[in-house]
């Protein structure tokens, strides 16, 4: 399965993103996307399609004889495979063979295992961040006049649901529950992909951006002028975003490392280190 071009889709060119959300994920897609020969595909969930599908509905269905991701594993790979470079190559036509395909899936990480074994020379940046910071962004984003709440909110009330108050307990236990569904799959596909892949701290790309783009760029393999990413990198600095689109409730919330402790209460921050000691512990040992 080496080498797929599938009308200008090399398999080899694709690099997926993969973590949870609110970690940084359209910040670094967003500085990858203006790099000459790279585009971003802003996810299609294509994780979550067969994530949910095989480790949620098959796991009840104890993936048994009949299930159509049970047996005969090497099929329906190759057909993950086939689906993901057939959307790829109808979604950007106008994709050249040595262009770079960014594939932006943190929401869709439950089925990073999946694609990146479908795709083993695709290439993958495992992006990191604490959890509190992510737990705390998420409730920021769901309360109401928060930016997700807006975006979603004629759904929420259809479905008679609350927004959480800023010091639930409940909805930070959810959210955290989440985040280690999420990146505990990623972690795995990480572990377990034997080609060219990064692990990326949100903490260190927000105190050396340049840096840690130039060694990301190095790891992977893909070749980048310097020059040109120094100015992608100066564009979209935090300090060149509008002030007025920075800020609580907003997108761009705070990007400062640490801000949790500003941001959740004692029982919620508990509740975070409660469900996610496993990962704190191997991503942030000196955290914990």
């Amino acid at each position: 399965m080496q080498g797929d071009v599938v009308e200008g889709v090399r398999s080899e060119n694709i690099v997926w993103i993969f973590g949870s959300g609110r970690s940084g994920s359209t910040w670094l897609s967003s500085m990858m996307g203006e790099m000459s020969r790279q585009t971003v595909w802003e996810e299609p969930w294509v994780g979550t399609l067969f994530g949910n599908f095989y480790y949620q509905t098959g796991e009840r269905r104890h993936q048994g004889p009949q299930f159509i991701l049970g047996r005969h594993r090497e099929s329906w790979l190759r057909s993950i495979r086939n689906f993901v470079l057939d959307a790829a190559a109808a979604t950007f036509p106008n994709l050249k063979e040595d262009d770079y395909l960014v594939i932006k899936e943190p929401n869709g990480s439950i089925g990073a295992p999946l694609l990146m074994e479908a795709l083993p020379e695709s290439r993958m940046i495992l992006l990191v961040r604490d959890p509190r910071d992510v737990v705390a962004s998420s409730l920021d984003a769901r309360r109401e006049g928060g930016w997700n709440y807006e975006r979603n909110k004629d759904s929420v009330r259809r479905q008679g649901k609350e927004p959480p108050r800023k010091d639930s307990v409940p909805w930070t236990e959810r959210l955290a529950k989440g985040y280690v569904r999420q990146l505990g799959k990623a972690m795995l596909a990480y572990d377990a992909h034997k080609g060219h892949k990064v692990l990326v701290r949100y903490e260190e790309l927000r105190m050396d951006t340049l840096g840690e783009m130039k060694r990301i760029y190095s790891t992977l393999g893909v070749p980048v002028d310097e020059e040109e990413l120094a100015r992608v990198v100066e564009k979209h600095s935090w300090e060149n975003i509008p002030e007025e689109e920075k800020g609580e409730g907003k997108f761009y919330r705070k990007g400062k490392p640490g801000g949790w402790k500003e941001d959740l209460t004692p029982e919620q921050a508990e509740m975070v280190e409660r469900v996610t000691a496993s990962l704190l512990k191997e991503l942030y040992p000196e955290r914990v």
